[in-house]
């Protein structure tokens, strides 16, 4: 796990130090509807790049992001992990490849990977609150949108560029390398390739009274290549790209004996074990670690026009074309195969300020294929379609004043094919609105008052799972009644579609020796989804999708002092709160979070110090357990030359004191504990 990088107002404008004093570099913030500068973005935001981000990449996106305020990860050993933001995960985590959905998975199952590789990325941005809604109606938690480098949209300077990397790390052994190269091809044309490989074994953890033992199962490998090409001008560009994902990981966790268990109404019974709980039908040799291959293949197609006729500003496209596929390997044999074929469209126009007004409306739409094959096949084959349409419009009063205001409308179906159990098709729509105004106070001090009411449709696996799945060690039922799926529960008031009422205040000072960020929010749902535990047989878990009313609060707090020209302390923290509001907890949320950091910059060295407390999860829902706290010392530092010779080396000391770290929003927050001490090394070279 990760502490905070920095903090989130601070993330949006690099700051160089050099003989002349600090410098604000201006950054863009992509996935908003403007690609606006970030004190008027009415959103909680976070931005990781450059030397930061190189730093801390992690074999996963979501251990990659895990720090930042308010983002934790759902990690799943060391192939699988996404970000966990504000207590929300899977479905309701958009991630996106610069706007446009990956068409994985990863949101269907913990143990399932994305299909991002985090030493690819050049920008990570995290966007949670009103403007979320963009990006569909599975974007209630938050959006994650990650920039690559595969579709050139400038042309390079002097007609070339590029970088080469190489890092590792102990704990896993990890050894990793990426190689991309950007060239101009003639007046307009210009080509991108690249590629990386990462080769992590199973790391090691000081749990289950084995300080130096490693944790089977846990190993990750992966190659990647893609190749882009563009035609660019000074009015915008068009550009297309195809890339591919190979890669191989453990399922830790994992045991065979669970193979015969099954419901019996909404009792958990699992026959290989007789009254006294011994298990005598179990085959040692069976228990291989079982692991994941995974194949993706991906065609992308962007394109931007500026100023293309009167009274607009911007057009942009973005689409792609994914062919997905993963095999859940145990003893050598295929017990699973995931399949996931689809595109989607996404255009946006941004329109010229009328009667004060500037604005993007958009349609989205995307069709998918999905099934699962094999002895777990927990839910059927389904085609699904999405149309989207939305509109954000923002306004400027006297200098000091911002407002936003915006909406979406989204239709949903989904079709069950050749489907044994007879589940239905099913078809819905949902509406989203959101509002915010920003309040210059002062000068750099900036008010925001921020809501949504935000609708959500069910994901396919929600409506109709019904079967084993061993790599979660689960038994799922969806929300469909139960002669349909399982689970002996019935939805009493039948499918509704979840309603999030969101309030977000926040405070923040921009720059100055001294920068923070205090923000607040509450989140009542209605009808919220969830994965509820009705019986739990060891590590073995009987879970019924189901509908109730819920509440989400929480704080993030973050502030920065600058001593001097070299030295600035930070204190950071994030917190937050899940009940139903009939009573009882949500599962998985993550513990409070608080710590400090020393950040040194003396011209070409720099180093941080990071300490931080997560504290002990007593919060819990039926048949969890209280999960223990812990405390983390990371320490890292960097040299970069000042003559411009574009190469940097860091070494890094990450979990210092070697704690045993067990992660509550894990499905695994029992079985398997995350990475104890580790040392890494990097070295970046940029021509």
């Amino acid at each position: 796990m990760l502490g905070v990088p920095f903090t989130s107002i601070l993330a949006s404008a690099s700051v160089a130090a050099d003989d002349a004093g600090p410098v604000l570099e201006t950054v863009r913030v992509s996935a908003t509807a403007l690609d606006e500068d970030p004190w008027n973005i009415a959103s909680s935001f976070s931005i990781v790049d450059g030397r930061q981000l190189f730093q801390r990449t992690q074999a996963t996106l979501g251990d990659t992001l895990a720090g930042l305020p308010g983002v934790h990860a759902d990690t799943f050993g060391g192939g699988a992990s996404r970000p966990v933001i504000r207590g929300q995960s899977g479905s309701r985590i958009k991630l996106l490849s610069d706007s446009s959905s990956l068409l994985d998975v990863s949101d269907i199952s913990p143990d399932h990977a994305t299909t991002i590789e985090p030493l690819l990325i050049k920008k990570a941005e995290i966007l949670r609150g009103p403007a979320t809604l963009l990006y569909g109606s599975g974007a209630i938690g938050g959006v994650v949108n990650v920039l690559d480098k595969k579709i050139p949209d400038a042309r390079p300077e002097n007609g070339l560029e590029g970088s080469m990397a190489v890092r590792g790390a102990s704990a896993a052994r990890e050894k990793a390398a990426l190689v991309e190269l950007t060239a101009q091809a003639g007046e307009h044309l210009v080509m991108h390739t690249e590629g990386a490989v990462r080769d992590a074994g199973d790391y090691r953890a000081p749990a289950l009274g084995s300080p130096g033992g490693r944790i089977e199962g846990t190993y990750a490998r992966a190659g990647n290549a893609g190749v882009g090409l563009s035609w660019v001008a000074d009015s915008g560009y068009l550009g297309l790209a195809y890339s591919y994902r190979d890669e191989d990981y453990g399922l830790p966790g994992h045991s065979h004996e669970y193979e015969q268990c099954h419901p019996y109404g909404s009792v958990l019974h699992c026959g290989s074990h007789d009254e006294d709980g011994e298990d005598h039908d179990h085959d040692p040799e069976h228990e291989a670690v079982p692991r994941v291959a995974l194949l993706n293949k991906r065609v992308d197609l962007r394109g931007e026009i500026h100023e293309p006729f009167a009274g607009v500003e911007r057009i942009r496209l973005r689409a792609n074309h994914t062919d997905y596929r993963h095999h859940e390997i145990e003893a050598d044999e295929i017990s699973a195969t995931f399949l996931n074929e689809g595109y989607e469209v996404r255009i946006e126009v941004q329109h010229a300020a009328l009667l004060g007004w500037r604005g993007v409306s958009g349609i989205q739409y995307s069709n998918t294929k999905s099934s699962v094959i094999g002895a777990e096949a927990f839910i059927p084959a389904t085609k699904s379609g999405t149309l989207g349409l939305f509109v954000v419009e923002h306004y400027e009063l006297d200098g000091a004043w911002h407002f936003e205001a915006g909406l979406r409308q989204e239709w949903q179906k989904y079709r069950p094919s050749n489907d044994s159990y007879g589940r239905p098709k099913f078809s819905d729509s949902a509406t989203s609105l959101s509002a915010a105004a920003i309040w210059e106070v002062a000068p750099e001090y900036f008010l925001t008052l921020s809501t949504a009411r935000s609708e959500r449709l069910a994901h396919v696996q929600e409506l109709y799972a019904r079967g084993i799945h061993l790599a979660s060690n689960t038994y799922e039922c969806g929300l469909m009644p139960h002669t349909l799926t399982c689970g002996g529960v019935q939805n009493d008031a039948g499918l509704k579609v979840e309603t999030s009422n969101n309030v977000e205040l926040s405070l923040r000072k921009s720059t100055g020796d001294l920068t923070f960020s205090i923000g607040g929010y509450y989140n009542d749902v209605e009808d919220y989804i969830y994965a509820r535990t009705l019986d739990r047989f060891e590590d073995f878990r009987l879970i019924k999708y189901t509908q109730q009313d819920a509440r989400f609060m929480g704080l993030e707090v973050e502030a920065s002092y600058r001593f001097g020209a070299g030295i600035s302390a930070t204190l950071f923290g994030d917190y937050v709160r899940a009940e139903l509001a009939g009573g009882g907890d949500l599962p998985r949320i993550p513990a409070a979070r608080h710590g400090s950091r020393i950040d040194l910059n003396a011209g070409r060295y720099r180093a941080e110090l990071e300490y931080y407390r997560v504290e002990a999860q007593d919060d819990i829902a039926d048949y969890e357990t209280v999960t223990p706290g812990y405390d983390m010392l990371n320490l890292s530092v960097s040299y970069s030359p000042r003559d411009h010779t574009g190469y940097s080396v860091f070494l890094r000391g990450s979990n210092l004191l070697d704690e045993q770290i067990w992660n509550h929003s894990s499905f695994l927050a029992n079985v398997v504990p995350l990475p104890g001490r580790s040392l890494s090394i990097g070295m970046r070279l940029a021509f």
